[in-house]
């Protein structure tokens, strides 16, 4: 993504609080364009306790007509059991239709096997079920979520005559070796920017570092948002200054937190020179 153009990203100091195992391409993208990284790991995932409610719906998997995926952990997931149990996903039969929240998630969906017929205009679970209402009257939908999901999609999903079925994918847990001390570690010195993927992660970091916390980085820190549910927590915390990503793709992250920085720059460069 190097256009040649110094990047507002030069010299800043951005905190990802993704889990470790996905963070190595954002983190690699921010170093490229100038920026110091500091990891944070906010989330943590893991099987669901046991594996019947899943095992049932791949054996059925052939009888629906829609998967939706509102996460890439999800196709994920999936993807792993459907190699445990039959070694890969078409062991089960022919696979339904599937829908995705953005691209990202769409992308996870193909490598795990199925053909994404539908990705969200509106980047989330709420934009899925507006714009796929129509088309899934009556239809068998499955929906594999975290056990942490929040319960108004099914539900709009049932509103629009969808007949649902969740079943839980993965366990999205509190962050394993990152403890209050950790995160004021990570924030000692000063940081310019913080990346927050999900409403658990935003969660968390209250927890071990204080709402209070939270709302003075703001003063100095963009918060960068990916998708709405994850504003909306943060704006539920306090938090104004929101830099909110288009879609889950490293692209879209990087392209927000630019954008609020130049446009940050360009105010003090007018206000200073107003003085």
């Amino acid at each position: 993504m190097d256009n040649g153009i110094a990047s507002p990203l030069g010299g800043k100091i951005v905190v990802v609080t993704r889990a470790l195992e996905q963070s190595g391409e954002i983190c690699a993208e921010l170093k490229a364009r100038g920026a110091a990284v500091k990891l944070l790991p906010l989330i943590s995932f893991a099987p669901p306790e046991n594996f019947d409610g899943m095992d049932a719906v791949l054996r059925g998997i052939a009888d629906f007509d829609w998967v939706l995926f509102t996460s890439a952990n999800a196709a994920q997931a999936l993807e792993r059991r459907g190699e445990e149990l039959a070694g890969g996903l078409n062991g089960f039969g022919e696979l339904p239709k599937a829908a995705a929240v953005g691209p990202a998630t769409s992308a996870a969906a193909e490598a795990a096997g199925f053909s994404v017929d539908y990705v969200a205009a509106e980047h989330s679970g709420a934009g899925l079920a507006k714009e796929l209402g129509k088309e899934l009257r009556g239809q068998k939908v499955l929906l594999p979520r975290s056990d942490r999901a929040n319960p108004e999609l099914p539900e709009a999903l049932r509103k629009c005559g969808a007949i649902v079925t969740e079943v839980i994918a993965y366990r999205n847990l509190p962050p394993g070796g990152t403890d209050r001390g950790k995160v004021q570690d990570s924030l000692a010195g000063g940081v310019d920017g913080i990346l927050f993927y999900s409403p658990s992660a935003v969660h968390n970091f209250c927890e071990l570092a204080g709402r209070e916390r939270l709302e003075k980085l703001q003063g100095r820190a963009v918060m960068v948002a990916i998708g709405h549910a994850t504003a909306a927590s943060l704006m539920s915390a306090g938090i104004q200054r929101i830099a909110r990503a288009a879609d889950t793709t490293t692209k879209a992250i990087v392209e927000a937190l630019e954008g609020h920085l130049a446009r940050t720059k360009r105010r003090s460069v007018v206000g200073a020179n107003d003085e």
